[in-house]
């Protein structure tokens, strides 16, 4: 019973953590006028749940949760701005000739393939943007070395790689099926999740599982004793 109490209480304490992210990422996005809040607050977002997933307490209180967000938000007002508005443009002109080659009629299978080139390029790219995010929260290097690393994660973790696109499928069928999971939780989900997902499988140095220490064994047994370690 106290394994089952413990594991409640750590995922409502994620869960309460994931809505203050979401509530500073509104807040902050409003206090950089939108334009210019809007990437600095996905980049804390980021940093935040890099610093709490590498954190031995996991026991992170609001104020504290809100403190690590601001301190990164700050931090990122100029890079994370020129990050993320050169990626967003890339983006869209790849999702603007995906939308043109399938409502033009360009005939029979070269039509089809390329479609398919275009979707599959979609792909890769917002997966190696939502990895290059994280790899940018983790590492203090150039941009080519960041998307490099983003890419490479890509290819050669192919099981981060399916996950990350499997809850993309599941939060956004969750939020047509709940609309009120986004407006309570908002983009603070995906990022978490893709955070939680390269933090357990991508192997990324300085944000892994296998970094963490293993538990004393005798502590465990202390805890379901529901005692206090010496």
């Amino acid at each position: 019973m106290t394994r089952v109490a413990l594991t409640y209480e750590r995922l409502c304490r994620i869960v309460l953590m994931v809505f203050v992210v979401n509530v500073a990422m509104l807040v902050h996005t409003l206090m950089g006028l939108i334009v210019g809040g809007i990437f600095p607050s996905i980049a804390a977002a980021y940093a935040t749940f890099r610093t709490w997933l590498i954190d031995e307490d996991q026991s992170w209180r609001i104020r504290q949760t809100w403190t690590v967000f601001h301190r990164a938000w700050k931090d990122e007002l100029t890079q994370a701005n020129l990050f993320g508005w050169v990626q967003l443009l890339i983006g869209l002109a790849l999702a603007w000739d995906y939308y043109l080659v399938n409502w033009n009629d360009l005939g029979g299978v070269i039509g089809v393939g390329v479609s398919g080139l275009l979707l599959l390029l979609n792909l890769v790219f917002w997966t190696v943007a939502a990895l290059s995010w994280s790899v940018r929260a983790n590492f203090d290097e150039p941009l080519t070395w960041i998307l490099r690393m983003s890419l490479n994660m890509t290819v050669a973790r192919p099981l981060c790689t399916l996950l990350l696109l499997a809850f993309t499928v599941i939060i956004g069928w969750t939020w047509s099926q709940w609309p009120g999971v986004f407006m309570v939780f908002g983009a603070a989900v995906p990022i978490f999740a893709v955070q939680a997902v390269i933090y357990s499988f991508g192997g990324l140095p300085g944000m892994s599982v296998k970094d963490r220490p293993s538990p004393n064994p005798a502590d465990e047994a202390v805890a379901e004793r529901g005692g206090v370690a010496a």
